[in-house]
């Protein structure tokens, strides 16, 4: 006599069925507004594509000689602001969750949490009002003394808003996003290989090496991406300190810095109109593409290291 089978698959229970709707739902709400959003953005562009040069700015620029300068300062003053916000995130994250004593590490978390949480036109008034004029002796010094290096070469600015003084500006914005996730991804390190390197005679930092810094390779990644299209995207900081032209250049310190795109759509929308404002708009899918392909590439970084992170 055989014995029934017995079913392993547990039974579709209603709030199973519920959960799983909804969160259908949710997921398909986010790719029709993602849709609506590119369809909407390609379909106001178009005119912007056949305008004349007169019609999209005062200097008889093309759509081109207009677009490549505002690619070239959103894209140079994001990668200014990584730069200098990855390695002190990473620190931060690796001393808070590695480092500082429990009550401290709990405190810095919550610390962490708040300053994500801080408008952007706040960190655009303390970088006009405070960083800007506190940083221009210090780039007078920098124009005087190692002039000679392009990035660093004058005239200096008098009042101290320039694309670096964005860029530290964006850092600080971005901080607190990538220290937060590098610090979540850090503490799922699995104890048992942390525990190995120290039976192995490692020291503390040679465990974070070996251990904690590439379990937490790909979760870094997503932390460095999501920080990064933050600072893409980043519009009244930028346009409050930034003193901008249409302009590509490579100089640090001096008063015509590159702007960027999110800022320039800022600025100029107000007085837009006809052509002008179909002009904007496709600035706009310019950086919804450039958005999109940054966080693609992320994607395909990540999904080549899955097997060796807890953080996807």
């Amino acid at each position: 006599m055989t014995s029934p089978r017995v079913s392993l698959r547990s039974p579709h229970r209603k709030g199973d069925r519920t959960f799983s709707t909804l969160a259908l739902t949710a997921g398909i709400i986010i790719l029709v507004a993602l849709a609506a959003v590119a369809i909407f953005l390609v379909a106001k562009s178009i005119p912007a594509f056949s305008a004349k040069p007169s019609d999209i700015s005062p200097d008889d620029m093309s759509f081109l000689q207009y677009i490549v300068p505002l690619v070239f300062g959103t894209v140079w003053a994001a990668i200014l602001a990584l730069v200098i916000a990855l390695p002190i995130s990473i620190g931060i994250a690796l001393f808070i969750s590695h480092y500082a004593p429990r009550r401290l590490a709990r405190t810095l978390g919550y610390v962490v949490d708040l300053l994500a949480a801080v408008p952007s036109v706040v960190y655009g008034l303390w970088g006009i009002t405070v960083l800007a004029p506190f940083v221009q002796p210090f780039y007078s010094w920098l124009v005087d003394n190692v002039g000679w290096f392009p990035l660093f070469a004058g005239p200096v600015s008098g009042t101290g808003r320039t694309v670096l003084t964005v860029a530290i500006v964006l850092a600080v914005m971005i901080m607190p996003i990538i220290t937060a996730l590098c610090r979540e991804v850090f503490l799922q390190t699995p104890r048992l290989h942390e525990e190995a390197a120290l039976a192995l005679g490692a020291t503390r930092w040679e465990v974070i090496r070996m251990a904690v810094l590439p379990f937490g390779r790909a979760g870094i990644i997503s932390a460095t991406m999501l920080g990064l299209g933050r600072a893409l995207g980043e519009t009244m900081a930028v346009a409050m300190v930034l003193s901008p032209a249409v302009v590509i250049s490579f100089a640090l310190l001096q008063s015509k810095n590159p702007t960027t795109i999110a800022a320039n759509i800022a600025l100029n929308f107000p007085e837009a109109h006809g052509v002008g404002v179909n002009v904007l708009i496709a600035t706009g899918l310019i950086l919804f593409v450039i958005t999109f392909i940054v966080n693609a590439l992320a994607r395909m970084v990540i999904n080549r290291r899955k097997d060796f992170s807890g953080a996807n």
